[in-house]
């Protein structure tokens, strides 16, 4: 049962799954802001790399600046995208962490994993949506690299039962449009 407090729904899966295109159709469907990951990544990558410690730093201080301010708002909520490794202690923390500064104040936290295959993704790592927004993955070698890369240096879906949250759904979008995708989130949520 929802509630009419806040909420932050936190789209995650692989990469160039679909998480910001699906958050922005979300969004035109909703009362929810969308934050995607990198616009916090490109703005911090004109001084640092993201992968340098002081490039991490930044990204975490201005999202959480974020957050607090959002979460201490009479905004109706907020939409998160990121990549969540689940073999890797500090991103379940990380996780823990941002929605501990909404849960604090009141707020429902929804959790969509989305999931697709590989080939799509890979197609989907060179939509102009996708590189409009993220100036960094205009390398699509690079960027296609990382993407198959990742496969064998993280697991980026959850195993069956490991997201132990009510407010939890997965959604394999292969064959979903952004849509689809976003206005099955919106009922589940009672967004």
């Amino acid at each position: 049962m929802y509630t009419e407090f806040m909420k932050l729904v936190i789209i995650f899966g692989p990469q160039a799954v679909g998480k910001m295109t699906v958050g922005h159709e979300l969004e035109k469907m909703s009362d929810l802001k969308l934050f995607h990951n990198h616009v916090t990544i490109e703005l911090v990558q004109s001084f640092f790399n993201y992968g340098t410690t002081e490039g991490k730093r930044l990204v975490k201080l201005f999202r959480n600046e974020i957050f607090r301010a959002i979460a201490d708002s009479d905004q109706e909520g907020l939409i998160f995208t990121m990549i969540w490794a689940f073999d890797e202690k500090a991103d379940w923390d990380y996780i823990n962490e941002v929605s501990d500064i909404f849960s604090s104040k009141g707020s429902d936290i929804c959790f969509v994993e989305l999931e697709a295959d590989t080939e799509v993704r890979v197609e989907r790592n060179k939509t102009e949506h996708r590189l409009a927004h993220k100036p960094s993955k205009r390398d699509i070698e690079w960027s296609e690299g990382e993407l198959l890369n990742s496969l064998d240096k993280h697991r980026l879906n959850s195993n069956e039962g490991e997201i132990d949250n009510p407010n939890y759904i997965r959604i394999n979008n292969t064959d979903l449009s952004p849509e689809e995708v976003a206005k099955t989130i919106k009922e589940r949520f009672a967004l």
